[in-house]
């Protein structure tokens, strides 16, 4: 029975933060064509919102999980070399873990600007 749902979790997961990234962009779009911010104060005062801000959040780690998963499939199915996988597998890791980081910083530094 494991063998059968060895990638359901992947799969589920990718499939669930893609719904989460095209609903999160459709909002976007439909409020900066509803309400479109007249300057960067006004955008940076409504990212910095705690519900928006929080939105944003869920965004980028949907992202991140989107990509992890999708490139680690690719990479899982298409680098033979046991130790050129399992570097890059380390390498992508790394850069999604640094994007990760700096999306945080980015987020927290528009919910502290007044």
């Amino acid at each position: 029975m494991s063998g059968r749902v060895h990638g359901l979790r992947g799969w589920v997961l990718q499939r669930l933060s893609a719904v989460y990234l095209a609903l999160f962009l459709l909002f976007i779009l439909g409020r900066l064509l509803i309400v479109p911010p007249g300057s960067a104060q006004e955008w940076r005062a409504w990212v910095g919102s705690p519900p928006v801000n929080g939105a944003w959040a869920v965004f980028f780690a949907a992202l991140l999980i989107h990509a992890w998963v999708g490139v680690r499939d690719v990479l899982i199915d298409y680098v033979r070399p046991a130790g050129l996988r399992l570097g890059l597998l380390f390498l992508l890791g790394l850069s999604l873990l640094a994007m990760g980081y700096w999306a945080l910083v980015v987020l927290v530094t528009a919910a502290r600007i007044p």
